[in-house]
């Protein structure tokens, strides 16, 4: 279904971005998108691990950040410039995890096993690392989300001490709040994180199938979704994101889909994945590889590879009016486009 339709609003599929692949043009485990400049998109890539004759913080390949620019058409994306590879040097990374961009364009990346941040300017130099690991105020384990809010106050997700941090754009600690358990408030392993254009503060709560909003100070406001795998419920949700009109979308990781609510926390629709043509770079490999051309010929459908699969990440960019969907097991970005004003065809039948 390329477009989806619910409660006066519309989501249009536009198009799918990247190919599985370690390098060049290719995403590999790809968590989230950070929005830049002009046409300019940052694509956070955790790569995968493998067994090497070769030092420990060198086993790993496709971990990297992706400058890519978007055009307004289908098939217009290029791929600039890769950087922050794998490593525990100055300007790597183990695990990233999230990645955002402050109101100068500088772009943060945490590290899941290092559990610091690294922050590079727009063009992805690095300026500095800061975080370490502990369970003290400023300390992380296992950092995943983050999140910078219009006065660039930055939010970090504690996942495994279950709490948010937040932080200057230095590393200096603010607050805090969350602890452990399923009560108003409380978290279980969070992951995602965004804010809205009122500063307001969501948080995917994994292990608790929902999301929360917080004021930025942290106190409850609302949640969202329950488990299960019907419509309006999550399991083990990822991420969340915000639309300028409060629409809420969260990445139902383990049901592989984006479920979307209203601002009331109403349920709307559901996401699925629409990709049913080749990217523009998964193209440019099927078609330099007869036998691969042949293989794909002989299938019935290849309906399996539309869909998502065990997406990671979103975000919602109001310059395009666009929803980027990590679809992390495939390895590319789904965008789908919100439409304004959308009428359904009336025929005359």
């Amino acid at each position: 279904m390329l477009t989806t339709t619910a409660v006066g609003r519309a989501w249009d599929y536009s198009r799918s971005i990247g190919r599985n692949a370690f390098s060049g043009l290719g995403l590999t485990q790809v968590q989230g998108v950070a929005i830049g400049d002009g046409d300019v998109v940052y694509v956070l890539s955790r790569g995968a691990e493998y067994v090497s004759e070769v030092p420990w913080n060198r086993t790993a390949i496709g971990v990297r950040v992706g400058i890519v620019t978007i055009g307004d058409a289908p098939e217009d994306e290029e791929l600039v410039t890769d950087f922050v590879k794998y490593g525990d040097e100055d300007g790597r990374m183990i695990w990233p995890a999230g990645i955002a961009r402050d109101s100068k364009g500088k772009v943060y990346i945490t590290d899941e096993w290092l559990n610091r941040i690294c922050v590079c300017d727009r063009d992805g130099n690095f300026l500095k690392h800061w975080g370490s690991e502990g369970c003290g105020d400023g300390e992380f384990n296992r950092m995943s989300g983050i999140a910078i809010d219009r006065e660039d106050n930055v939010y970090v997700v504690d996942s495994l001490n279950h709490r948010i941090q937040k932080m200057t754009t230095d590393g200096k600690y603010l607050s805090k709040w969350g602890s452990l358990g399923s009560e108003t408030g409380q978290m279980n392993s969070p992951w995602g994180i965004c804010t809205d254009d009122e500063a307001y503060v969501y948080v995917a709560d994994h292990k608790n199938h929902r999301a929360q909003k917080f004021t930025p100070n942290g106190e409850f406001v609302a949640s969202f979704g329950e488990q299960g795998s019907g419509p309006g419920q999550l399991h083990l949700p990822s991420d969340v994101a915000v639309d300028p009109d409060g629409d809420v979308y969260i990445c139902d990781w383990a049901n592989c889909r984006v479920q979307i609510f209203a601002s009331d926390g109403g349920f709307m629709a559901s996401l699925t994945g629409d990709a049913q043509e080749p990217s523009k770079w998964g193209k440019l490999t099927i078609d330099g590889n007869a036998d691969v051309v042949k293989a794909r010929r002989r299938v019935v459908s290849t309906q399996a590879e539309w869909g998502l699969a065990m997406p990671s990440g979103v975000t919602f960019d109001p310059k395009r009016q666009s929803l980027f969907i990590a679809d992390t097991g495939r390895g590319r970005l789904q965008i789908y486009k919100k439409l304004d004003e959308y009428q359904d065809p009336q025929f005359n039948l």
